[in-house]
């Protein structure tokens, strides 16, 4: 039996600005960092016209930007992983944040589908972090760990423009061959299609589930937006840097869709080594990158060597190898 008495906390955003709403969201996974919030908070946030991309992806690659900035829309990168996404208002954007004693993919996950069940659509989860009504998706998830601060974010499409999705993201071939489908509009809905709901229902809908699982009543963190942690957070979000610069000059890339996700490995040699290297995924892993350019920088660019180096790496990087043995002619 569930403890009732858990410490339980409700913040939602009155701003669509991404930047400062993804701000937020990291800014409480630190406070839970740092032991100044205990038990678990529910973040809830509607953003204004924004593509929000997953820490490690190419922006450059993924968007449409320079349509992006004529329109307006904001380019947003998230502290997790995977992969790009489209909010306009019709989105509800939902975070659980708690620590590592508390957090629950499963229960946390069972709030949103019990939400969607008291306004009478039914949904059912796929994989790790897509959740279905009538086996379309309307909810994508990811995740952060934090030394013991851990957050689930994700997204529920009530009544968003599909559209427009293909407006601004450079969806790959691959990945929709990989879902079986032809389309993005074809394995995504919105949940106003099944039922009449609003934004507004789903917020309160998601608030009487989450207090119906832990208990509590509405408690609501202070967030001072002016804060410096809070500034720091978000000048970050802001800059050049951080949404588009990470995309860097290269002589060589190995491109390809994995069972974990799609891969780019962008490579600038010298003399013959590999002198640099910029890993970018919509894997939910945010270390992987990271991971894949500690084997790869400093070896030669050789087939053989890449392969080993990359042998002694965990299970993504023993698949990136086989790919690269059987498939790629450097």
């Amino acid at each position: 039996m569930y403890n009732c008495a858990m410490e339980t906390h409700i913040y939602i955003s009155n701003t669509g600005d991404g930047y400062m709403n993804l701000a937020v969201d990291e800014y409480l996974l630190e406070q839970y960092h740092n032991g100044c919030l205990g038990g678990i908070t529910l973040y809830m946030y509607v953003n204004d016209d924004a593509v929000i991309i997953g820490r490690n992806q190419n922006a450059w690659r993924e968007c449409r930007v320079e349509r992006m900035e004529r329109d307006g829309v904001q380019l947003v990168r998230r502290h997790t992983g995977g992969g790009a996404v489209y909010h306009d208002r019709g989105n509800l954007n939902f975070s659980f944040i708690t620590n590592e004693f508390i957090y629950d993919t499963e229960r946390q996950t069972k709030v949103i589908m019990n939400a969607c069940n008291s306004l009478g659509i039914e949904t059912t989860v796929s994989g790790r972090n897509d959740i279905l009504a009538e086996g379309r998706k309307f909810s994508g998830n990811a995740y952060a760990v934090w030394g013991r601060a851990r957050g689930q974010h994700g997204t529920v499409l009530v009544n968003t423009d599909m559209t427009r999705l293909s407006d601004y993201l450079n969806v790959s071939k691959q990945k929709l061959q990989a879902k079986g489908v032809s389309s993005v509009r074809s394995r995504v809905c919105n949940l106003k299609e099944l039922a009449p709901v609003t934004v507004d229902d789903m917020k309160r809908a998601i608030t009487n589930a989450f207090f119906e699982e832990y208990g509590g009543s509405y408690d609501e963190p202070v967030i001072d937006a002016h804060s410096p942690v809070i500034e720091r957070l978000y000048t970050q979000h802001t800059s050049w840097e951080w949404r588009l610069g990470m995309a860097p000059s290269f002589d060589r890339s190995i491109e390809h869709r994995f069972t974990f996700g799609e891969l780019q490995i962008l490579m600038k040699l010298k003399n013959g080594v590999v002198a640099e290297a910029n890993v970018f995924t919509d894997a939910l892993d945010t270390t992987l990158s990271e991971e894949l350019c500690g084997l790869i920088v400093g070896a030669r660019y050789d087939k053989s060597e890449l392969i080993n180096r990359l042998m002694d790496g965990g299970t993504e990087a023993c698949e990136v190898a086989k790919y690269i043995e059987a498939e790629v002619e450097l």
